[in-house]
């Protein structure tokens, strides 16, 4: 089921009642979400991206704005009427039912001809704890159940009417690390079994990059850039996106373009023809660097941790806006750590600048004129 959003926006009353301001948590959201998609909506806390899930599935009005499920459009339907499945960081499960009648419960409030047979009930009920792996604790209270095996059944819960839209806001938060990635990849393979147009709420940008088919990247209830995970890791429209997504975080310096040429400090990193002259930030990937004897960039040895494939060294310059620059190599390469100073090449793919004054991004070489 496509979903489409147009000019969508909510607005919430400011805190002081006596006072006319209001929060704009969704400011003109405008996008479609393919059909049979999973879509990561993505963000710090605060950023809109849950507010513009409870607009899809219904919870609550936006204060303009449309919303189209397929041609139909859903704007004004209460959430029962949508055919949407949710799954709330919490679990949300009855404590006093079994697993069966949890994920049963949604089929028992059908009404009219949409209600199934009993016999159907029970036949979708397998069919969905199948789907996420736990037909065998079907008899089981969600207390006696691991977070991993309770977020499964509110998976279940909300997968089994078929909704033509499943929405999962932060459904990870609440578990440990080794289980957040093997639910992830869960979820993943149940989104692609199913087919169903997916959205999928979090603030770990990891999280979203490994299982969206596109990212959604929000900022203070404005949308800051859509596309492929891949593609807007590499190519950030501007210095907000290109920090928040990478881990280890992108390193920003204070630089300057003169002469076609990005200076850091006083030395000449890197050829950037095409770029206007003027005052930048210069964010450079962790994977960005060279080590190079008679390279360009030289920053102070702090130390070198070691990875297994790779090798992080630690360093730091005066133009640095962090207090550390963390270069991800190869194991291969030799560092040695006791020099006071280690110098680099840099990989021109890998540098991004962007407008001191506006953060916006600065394009050089083929991207300047154009070229991909």
């Amino acid at each position: 089921m496509k979903v489409v959003l147009q000019n969508l926006t909510k607005q919430f009353p400011g805190r002081d009642k006596k006072s006319s301001d209001v929060v704009t948590a969704v400011n003109n959201f405008n996008f479609e979400i393919p059909d049979g998609k999973l879509i990561g909506l993505l963000g710090p806390s605060g950023c809109g991206k849950s507010t513009a899930l409870n607009l899809i599935s219904g919870l609550i009005a936006p204060t303009s704005g449309r919303i189209y499920f397929g041609d139909d459009d859903v704007t004004d339907l209460p959430p029962e009427n949508r055919g949407v499945g949710l799954v709330f960081q919490s679990y949300a499960l009855y404590p006093h039912l079994t697993v069966r009648q949890n994920i049963m419960f949604p089929l028992e409030n059908l009404k009219g001809a949409e209600r199934p047979s009993k016999a159907e009930m029970e036949r979708r009920v397998l069919e969905a704890a199948k789907l996420v792996q736990i037909e065998g604790l079907l008899d089981r209270k969600p207390g006696e159940m691991s977070g991993g095996q309770q977020q499964r059944v509110a998976i279940a819960r909300a997968v089994v009417k078929m909704p033509k839209v499943l929405l999962l806001d932060e459904p990870l938060s609440n578990l440990d690390a080794r289980l957040r990635l093997q639910t992830r990849e869960e979820i993943r393979r149940i989104q692609r079994d199913t087919g169903i147009t997916t959205v999928f709420v979090t603030h770990d940008q990891e999280e979203a990059m490994s299982i969206s088919d596109m990212i959604v990247v929000m900022k203070e209830g404005v949308v800051q850039q859509i596309g492929k995970p891949q593609a807007v890791y590499d190519d950030p429209v501007n210095l907000f996106v290109s920090k928040f997504l990478g881990t280890p975080p992108i390193n920003v310096f204070e630089g300057r373009v003169k002469g076609g040429r990005l200076f850091i400090g006083d030395e000449p990193v890197l050829d950037v023809s095409g770029a206007p002259e003027v005052e930048v930030w210069a964010g450079i990937r962790p994977e960005g660097f060279i080590p190079d004897a008679n390279g360009p960039l030289t920053c102070q040895l702090r130390g070198v941790e070691v990875m297994g494939r790779d090798i992080s060294v630690v360093c730091a310059h005066e133009k640095c806006e962090a207090a550390q620059i963390r270069a991800i190599i190869s194991a291969e390469n030799a560092i040695d750590e006791g020099s006071a100073t280690v110098r680099f090449s840099l990989k021109p793919r890998k540098v991004h600048l962007f407008d001191r004054a506006t953060e916006a991004r600065i394009r050089f070489g083929a991207d300047a004129k154009g070229v991909n």
